[in-house]
């Protein structure tokens, strides 16, 4: 493909120079300049703050004349997506690809719990841009010491990011229903507890049995972890995967 065939989205993704446009003043805006209002309005406001009027008003511009650089308000969103996920690099690989992928998984999910409106832009289509790629290209390097083939591997990367975006959004919604300064671990107890009370043994025998154990509320798995729920599915993943491992190797 040559540089003239790239798609409009993609060169304002990568950051490529743009077409001469043929008439017309030159904008004194640009993709970046756009983007990185978008991503402080919702780094202090939420996903909601970052709509179009609103960065026409932070920029001091007219709304329409945005879309001279983003194609609508969807590539908007994935613009910001990318630009707000910059990834961590570690300065060397991990021991081993499960320790690799575990840091990869932690490091992702502290992205997405410092901005917490990043899990909440919808998957409009799959990884494209640089800092996305960036987080997919170091999940390929801690396995490329494994015998999965290339759709084991970007399926395996896929399962895990899937987990960790949605283990994210989930904390942050609960956190939006529980009292102000409730901990998790608490609300979680008082859920339990009065579940426990009107659930019937007799109807749902495994579900009474498993608010009867204390499983629910409990941070006594938690290994000073905030989540014990991520910690405990990210090892539950790593598992399966282990097994696939080796069978790939078998």
């Amino acid at each position: 493909m040559t540089d003239g065939a790239v798609p409009d989205f993609f060169r304002r993704l990568w950051r490529l120079p743009e077409v001469p446009q043929q008439r017309g003043r030159k904008s004194t805006l640009d993709v970046e300049t756009v983007v990185s209002t978008a991503v402080q309005l919702a780094d202090h406001g939420g996903l909601e703050a970052a709509t179009l009027p609103r960065v026409a008003e932070e920029l001091n511009v007219t709304a329409m004349s945005l879309y001279r650089h983003i194609g609508s308000k969807h590539e908007l969103l994935l613009l910001m997506m990318d630009a707000a996920s910059e990834p961590r690099i570690p300065e060397s690989l991990a021991a081993g690809w499960r320790e690799g992928l575990r840091l990869w998984a932690r490091d992702l999910w502290s992205l997405y719990r410092g901005r917490p409106w990043l899990p909440r832009v919808p998957i409009y289509q799959a990884p494209s841009g640089p800092h996305q790629i960036a987080w997919l290209e170091r999940g390929f390097a801690q396995l490329a010491s494994t015998e999965l083939d290339w759709n084991e591997k970007l399926a395996a990367l896929t399962l895990l990011s899937g987990f960790v975006r949605q283990s994210a959004l989930l904390q942050d919604e609960l956190k939006e229903g529980r009292e102000p300064g409730q901990a998790q671990s608490e609300s979680e107890r008082e859920y339990g507890q009065a579940l426990f009370r009107v659930v019937a043994s007799a109807q749902f025998p495994y579900t009474s049995a498993m608010l009867a154990s204390g499983a629910v509320g409990s941070d006594s798995n938690s290994g000073g972890e905030s989540d014990p729920d991520f910690v405990d599915g990210l090892e539950l993943i790593l598992d399966g995967l282990a097994v696939r491992i080796a069978n790939a190797s078998a």
